[in-house]
C-alpha cells in the first residue's frame, strides 16, 4: 500500500474537483471541501462509484465495494473534501479499509 504524499493528495483532490465539475456541470471554482455533494451539487452516490472506478484503475486497487460501503456506514462521505479523504484511505488501506474505526 502506498504512502500518500502531498503530491499524491493534490492529485486526488484535483481529479475529485474536476469530476464533479464536469458531472454536475458547475464551474470548478464553485467547489471547496465544504461543498455537498447531494444538496449542493445535485449528484447522487452512484457518481462515487464511477469516481472509483477512477482511481481504481489510476492506482492498481483492487478494494471491494463492500469494504468500502462498511467504512461508509460509519463514516459518510457527504462533502467534496470527505470523499478527497476517502479516496486517499481507499488508497492507502485497500481492501483493509473496513477495519478502520
Amino acid at each position: 500500500m502506498p504512502e500518500i504524499t502531498q503530491e499524491m493528495r493534490d492529485q486526488v483532490k484535483e481529479i475529485v474537483y474536476n469530476f464533479f465539475a464536469e458531472e454536475c456541470e458547475v464551474d470548478r471554482e464553485s467547489i471547496n471541501s465544504e461543498t455537498k455533494v447531494i444538496e449542493d451539487l445535485e449528484g447522487d452516490s452512484l457518481m462515487f462509484l464511477e469516481l472509483l472506478e477512477i482511481f481504481k484503475k489510476k492506482y492498481n486497487l483492487t478494494v471491494g465495494v463492500e469494504s468500502i460501503g462498511k467504512y461508509i456506514m460509519k463514516h459518510p462521505a457527504e462533502t467534496v473534501g470527505k470523499i478527497v479523504d476517502l479516496i486517499l484511505l481507499i488508497i492507502e488501506h485497500g481492501e483493509k479499509i473496513s477495519e478502520i474505526g
